[in-house]
């Protein structure tokens, strides 16, 4: 009885979402705060699934002009726990597959995300040009799960190198973000599915790093996540 009384909760809560959603972005289409306001709608749906989400952000982490923002990514519930600490004029990258989700896809670009083709290197390539290009000229900032998927309680999985290409070629800092081992955590037909807890990093400065250095950056950034997890797994509480 839980689960079906949530299920309708959550289904109403995304239909306003949509809807809202939806007006904002026509209103103002592709702008670069869009995704900060919708994440923040989402995350508003933590307590319908049960969940209580604790956040902390670094004090370097904040106020900065750009950033590619990279975290671990977990599960489909990621949709409503990550965006709580979503900065403002942050926008997301995603596969061209994504759009094609009802309703769901088409907000995602109409609010000013930007999708690449993973499968064509010669037009991910492009896209990370462009990509650059709105860093420097708009003061935007990128967030990306560098994992690439969903890790489904596998663990941190290997990083990919795109997120790292951007920031190198943009001159802009990585600012890591750490989220506590949730997967498998929610169970709607659980009152109380306990807590996680997600942590906004101080910012990786990349002036030491040369672009033949990317491995090294990325080592460095996956092993600081690496690390905060584990410790943020021992503060979490569990159902």
């Amino acid at each position: 009885m839980l689960k079906l009384l949530r299920l309708l909760l959550l289904g109403l809560a995304m239909v306003v979402v949509f809807v809202l959603g939806t007006l904002l972005c026509l209103l103002r289409p592709r702008h670069p705060n869009n995704v900060h306001l919708l994440g923040r709608l989402f995350h508003l749906a933590c307590p319908l699934i049960g969940l209580k989400v604790r956040i902390r952000v670094a004090e370097q982490a904040r106020g900065l002009h750009s950033a590619v923002f990279i975290a671990n990514h977990q599960s489909n519930w990621d949709i409503v726990t990550l965006p709580g600490v979503v900065m403002p004029r942050t926008v997301a990258i995603g596969k061209n597959s994504l759009f094609w989700i009802p309703l769901f896809g088409q907000l995602f670009w109409l609010s000013g995300n930007l999708l690449i083709n993973r499968e064509n290197k010669a037009k991910a390539a492009s896209t990370i040009g462009k990509v650059v290009d709105k860093i420097r000229h708009r003061n935007m900032s990128i967030w990306m799960f560098p994992e690439g998927t969903r890790s489904q309680g596998k663990g941190l999985l290997p990083f990919k190198t795109g997120a790292f290409h951007i920031a190198l070629q943009a001159g802009v800092p990585i600012v890591p973000i750490a989220c506590s081992s949730y997967f498998g955590q929610v169970d709607l037909n659980r009152w109380d599915n306990g807590e996680l807890i997600i942590e906004v990093m101080p910012p990786i400065h990349i002036e030491d790093y040369k672009s033949t250095q990317i491995r090294e950056l990325l080592k460095h950034s996956r092993q600081l996540i690496a690390e905060r997890i584990a410790v943020l797994d021992t503060e979490a509480r569990r159902p």
